[in-house]
């Protein structure tokens, strides 16, 4: 089987979510940086790989795959030992509805498009960047916070790495980098700091490429 090869950009969300998984699966893997901030997820090449223009994509057992919970889904389902999602259908759609509000709703919003739109549209490039992430990573991690509170822990989910946690600990990067407040999300803050001490989450964080 030829290695892996993830194309992503190292402060993406959904590259970092796929980083965590790939480690979590002890997957080897090849890196190639697409630049965002010069239009390269734009280029014809990686068109042709992502035709959305987007990161990651990731190319695997002979397959190109794009979009992150597409894949790590497909990770977990080719992987029976990794076990991202419970079995048990009522604590998978649970799992699901964490993830899927931090991925679908709070990511999606916040995406270097949608921001770089918003600014032409209204202008003070850093004022109204700045407000806009934290009013949308706030609103949507308080939210994420309430979900939390009625599932078992000390992660998202039980005691070990599920696909809720693979998209918090991202989410939870971003809040920090637009320095949204965190006081009130106590159980957030707990699972990403024990997450901090897991070597797939810690060996996945954003480094620029060399």
């Amino acid at each position: 089987m030829s290695e892996a090869v993830l194309y992503d950009y190292w402060r993406s969300s959904a590259s970092y979510r796929v980083r965590i998984a790939l480690n979590l699966a002890g997957i080897a893997y090849q890196n190639v940086s697409v630049d965002l901030l010069t239009g390269e997820h734009k280029a014809p090449g990686h068109l042709a790989r992502n035709p959305q223009g987007l990161v990651p994509a990731l190319h695997i057992d002979g397959h190109w795959l794009t979009q992150s919970l597409a894949i790590i889904e497909y990770l977990d389902e080719t992987m029976p030992t990794l076990q991202l999602l419970p079995k048990d259908p009522p604590a998978r759609a649970k799992v699901r509805t964490v993830a899927y509000a931090i991925a679908m709703d709070i990511h999606p919003v916040c995406n270097l498009g949608v921001v770089n739109h918003v600014i032409e549209l209204v202008g003070n490039a850093d004022e109204t960047r700045s407000a806009w992430m934290k009013k949308f990573i706030g609103a949507g991690l308080g939210a994420v916070e309430k979900m939390l509170e009625s599932l078992p822990g000390p992660l998202c989910f039980g005691e070990t790495p599920t696909l809720a946690d693979i998209c918090l600990v991202p989410q939870v990067y971003n809040a920090r980098r637009w320095e949204v407040k965190l006081a009130g999300t106590p159980r957030i803050e707990a699972v990403d700091a024990r997450l901090s001490e897991n070597i797939a989450f810690e060996n996945a964080k954003p480094l620029p490429h060399p």
